[in-house]
């Protein structure tokens, strides 16, 4: 028995250890693609609601979190860079209990989201008046932004494009490693956030309602 719990002793502290290890790699791990989950803000968290909504078969409820919510009010924000009678497809999928179509719709509201943050975020990388250090850290702050809408939708894109989905998260890995570079770079962070506002820009016109409408 002496011998048994001298011999537990090592095995004990091993596993210890590796707790500690994990605990320890905890943050930097959830922050890769595909495991860093965004705080809410408004219209993030009224996307869920809509979505639980309308997984649970409640498209009432649905209708009505969508009519009084933040989405609905961000969403006749950003009309101008929006697909004409977007608003009007999600809330008529909403009415006639079509998750799909509505679906569809809210993923090309928050692609066109993500495409104008992209885009700006291009913008203010490119403004040699700025000190390069700030700027890539205000690109970082862009990028958090654009992964909150994104992540929101990724499920919906993949299911689409699979080619799109991935190239958008390659993308936003590679603009992120320079966030975290040594060396402030705003210039090599700028391609490969035109590449998310390209490739989302083909997802958006593929999906949006007057392409549903011609197919």
């Amino acid at each position: 028995m002496p011998r048994n719990r001298a011999g537990q002793a090592p095995a004990l502290r091993s596993v210890v250890t590796l707790l500690l290890m994990l605990v320890c790699a905890g943050p930097a791990v959830a922050h890769h693609v595909g495991a860093y989950t965004p705080r809410d803000n408004e219209v993030s968290a009224n996307f869920k609601q809509i979505k639980f909504s309308v997984q649970a078969g409640k498209f009432d409820v649905a209708r009505r979190l969508f009519d009084e919510g933040a989405l609905r009010r961000e969403l006749q924000k950003q009309a101008a860079t929006l697909p004409p009678g977007l608003e009007a497809s999600i809330r008529g999928a909403l009415d006639a209990r079509d998750a799909r179509t509505a679906e569809a719709g809210l993923m090309v509201f928050f692609a066109a989201l993500v495409r104008s943050l992209a885009l700006e975020a291009d913008r203010q990388l490119g403004d040699a008046s700025v000190p390069a250090g700030a700027r890539v850290a205000g690109g970082g702050k862009m990028l958090e932004a654009i992964w909150r809408y994104y992540n929101l939708v990724d499920f919906a894109v993949s299911q689409r494009d699979p080619k799109a989905a991935t190239a958008v998260r390659l993308a936003f890995e590679e603009a992120e490693g320079y966030v975290k570079a040594p060396a402030p770079s705003p210039e090599r962070m700028r391609p490969p956030l035109v590449q998310i506002a390209r490739v989302l820009a083909g997802v958006i016109e593929a999906s949006s309602p007057s392409a549903r409408r011609d197919s």
